[in-house]
């Protein structure tokens, strides 16, 4: 997944259009089998870590209760490693082959698509999704076909990213709330994130579990799915309702030099838990291979209801009734290393329980007595056989008309994304010939070695970690990660001027990589080197400049503080054009028609600050500087009532808004009230005196010592 947890600052075509008329024209026959539908996914959750899969810890008695109710798959993979193209698979019933979603960042899920939830919907199902984090938020298109789809976790304009999750509990809360009541039939997609980096579930499991987080956030997990099992049992639901309890990828926990997820597919990332719990089918195991496109499908025959032709999965319904389903190729990819970082791509297939690897360097792997991966077969093998046969795979899996699933990423998603743990870029320019040098393989000890170095430098071992980065510099100039984790260790040591020259050379080694390019600007902006951020952007191009609005705005804020109020406009209306609904942007546009009216001395100018105020606080009513900077523009406009509601407003949703606080008092010094005035300041004295620094301390008593004369 690209997770890099060390830095701190830093994703034959029968579309819907085309559908035959049994989808979109004459009237669908409806289930012949009225069961409700409980989808449970859990993501990064290894089957290996459930006691129902020979887990002896965690041990996990809740999620063992549906494996006692229903039928558990002891062979299910995941055709991808990360979150959002998993849950594609598993809600089209297709693989990225097809929908085009091959990762969380650059892709978004086609409006041309046919989703369970629309199929379920057009056969009278009621539908309900309730996910736990972001990368599955509505934005990125999964959100078709449900009534609701609850993703309550988000605040879009806050930038406490750790707010862009919530716990299992909460997931399962809200379910709740809207299953209570609920009239047949149903379908509901419960989401749990907890398993996911960084591991901290909540007490007792983090004592608990405090040498393994990651086996006490399955195990808290497990905990939360008891409450809804209960209501399930409580409610008598289990008779009438079909569960499928899977998880979207697993987690490799250092196996293979893996720490988490996204960059390899050994069986540590893509075998999954897969459990049906079918009323009608009795509960047993089963060890033929099967993958999450085959859900689809499954749930198509298990209520008897159409299965839509594009479906590239086949009914596990035969295998539910003890019956042996045919052979076919398992498809597989992991491709996050390849669209966001540049590396060669990593595909393979599953069949006859042998596992093939396609990459620079080759792997073939005999699962029925080597399901660890350990030994590499290929050396021994004809490689050219497997190869032809995976482009075959491919070509069958691949439409004639392709989806366009690729979608343009401006740098808050990036951003949100980064915080839960995937450091991807937006799409880079890719080569179509990979050597050894590019394979996942080769380059991720590099990354490990990064992360080794970032231990160092926060244990006090700072010489070693730097050391380490410029090592890996000087070995493989062309990994970006490198030259930006030993920047930001230069800028927390206060030597912006060698952060920026460190980003220089990443640019040299890297001129298109945009990671480097925006966090060398954001560099040159903290040092006030404003005609410098003009020239880097006049010298290079920079194709994101056409969807990234960050890139505009950083352009536009150099302008303004060079005082070239007409060029800073013209850079935040582009970066407007691009997306109108970010808070800083339209504040900063705010200010520059704020500044260029005031000194133009043009009254037309000045007064279209005020919309763009407005519309900052319509995005964010919490943005208090937009609060303060509105009410300077209510003072010279004259408007003191309103000037006063502003910087009161400001002081409300930011209690810490200093500047808003020595206005305010200032303006009632002036006014004549010193009463009011001495109220604000000595309230404010006694609260935040201690957090002020020497120069704000001696600007506050001296406003206090007026307002007493």
């Amino acid at each position: 997944m690209g997770k890099i947890k060390f830095y701190p600052f830093f994703l034959s075509c029968l579309i819907l259009g085309i559908f035959s008329s049994a989808f979109i024209g004459n009237p669908i026959p409806k289930a012949k089998n009225k069961l409700n539908i409980l989808l449970i996914t859990i993501d990064t959750l290894r089957a290996d870590r459930l006691s129902c899969y020979g887990s002896q810890r965690p041990k996990t008695p809740n999620i063992d209760r549906l494996a006692e109710r229903g039928v558990l798959f002891s062979r299910a993979f995941a055709n991808t490693s990360t979150t959002l193209p998993s849950h594609t698979n598993i809600l089209l019933g297709v693989t990225p082959n097809y929908h085009g979603v091959h990762e969380n960042l650059n892709f978004i899920v086609s409006e041309k698509l046919f989703t369970l939830a629309e199929h379920l919907k057009n056969n009278g199902y009621a539908t309900g999704a309730f996910v736990g984090a972001y990368p599955l938020d509505s934005r990125f298109g999964l959100s078709q076909g449900f009534d609701i789809y609850d993703d309550n976790y988000r605040h879009v304009h806050t930038k406490n990213f750790s707010l862009l999750e919530r716990n299992a509990e909460a997931v399962i809360k809200a379910a709740l709330e809207w299953l209570q009541g609920r009239r047949s039939p149903w379908f509901l997609w419960i989401h749990c994130w907890d398993p996911h980096i960084p591991y901290d579930p909540p007490e007792p499991f983090k004592t608990q579990y405090k040498e393994h987080l990651y086996e006490g956030e399955v195990a808290y997990v497990d905990f939360a799915l008891g409450k809804f099992l209960d209501y399930m049992k409580k409610n008598s639901l289990f008779d009438s309702t079909l569960i499928i309890f899977t998880g979207d990828h697993g987690e490799s926990l250092g196996q293979h030099g893996e720490e988490t997820h996204g960059f390899f597919a050994y069986n540590s990332s893509i075998w999954i838990p897969l459990i049906i719990c079918n009323p009608a089918t009795v509960p047993g195991r089963i060890e033929q291979y099967v993958s999450h496109i085959d859900i689809f499908p499954t749930v198509c025959d298990i209520l008897g209801i159409e299965k839509p032709s594009f479906l590239q999965g086949i009914s596990l319904l035969p295998a539910l009734k003890g019956m042996k389903l045919p052979e076919r190729p398992i498809y597989f990819e992991s491709l996050y290393p390849y669209y966001s970082r540049g590396w060669a791509p990593l595909k393979g297939f599953i069949l006859e329980k042998k596992k093939f690897i396609d990459s620079p360097i080759p792997e073939l792997y005999d699962l029925e007595h080597d399901f660890d991966e350990l030994n590499n077969l290929a050396e021994r093998k004809k490689i050219i056989k497997l190869t032809s046969q995976l482009k075959k795979i491919i070509n069958d899996l691949t439409p004639s008309e392709k989806i366009d699933a690729a979608q343009k990423v401006d740098r808050e998603t990036r951003e949100k994304l980064a915080s839960l743990g995937y450091i991807s870029s937006v799409q880079v320019s890719r080569k179509k010939n990979f050597g050894i040098q590019d394979d996942v393989k080769i380059i991720l000890p590099y990354i490990n070695k990064v992360e080794e170095a970032w231990e160092l430098y926060e244990e006090g071992k700072q010489d070693a970690g730097i050391k380490i980065l410029k090592e890996i510099i000087q070995e493989r100039k062309n990994i970006d990660l490198p030259y930006k984790i030993l920047a930001s260790i230069y800028q927390e040591k206060r030597d912006t001027k060698e952060a920026i020259v460190i980003l220089e050379r990443g640019l040299k080694a890297l001129p298109s990589n945009y990671e480097i390019f925006i966090e060398y600007i954001k560099l040159l902006i903290s040092d006030k080197q404003y005609d410098k951020v003009i020239s880097s952007f006049k010298k290079t191009s920079i194709r994101e400049a056409e969807y990234d609005p960050a890139i505009w705005n950083n352009l536009g804020f150099a302008y303004d503080k060079k005082g070239n109020f007409e060029e800073a406009i013209k850079a935040y209306k582009m970066g407007l054009s691009l997306d109108d609904k970010l808070p800083g942007l339209n504040n900063n546009l705010a200010n520059a028609y704020h500044s260029y009216g005031l000194q133009s001395r043009d009254s037309s100018i000045f007064s279209r600050c005020f919309e763009y105020y407005k519309r900052a606080i319509e995005l964010d009513p919490e943005y208090a500087a937009a609060y303060y900077s509105l009410g300077h523009a209510y003072k010279h406009a004259g408007n003191l009532e309103g000037a006063i509601y502003c910087w009161e407003k400001a002081l409300e949703v930011d209690p810490d808004f200093r500047k808003a606080l020595f206005d305010l008092a200032t303006f009632y010094l002036n006014a004549g009230d010193k009463v009011k005035a001495f109220d604000i300041l000595s309230n404010y004295k006694k609260q935040y005196y201690h957090l002020m620094p020497l120069a704000e301390r001696e600007r506050l008593n001296t406003l206090l010592e007026k307002s007493q004369k």
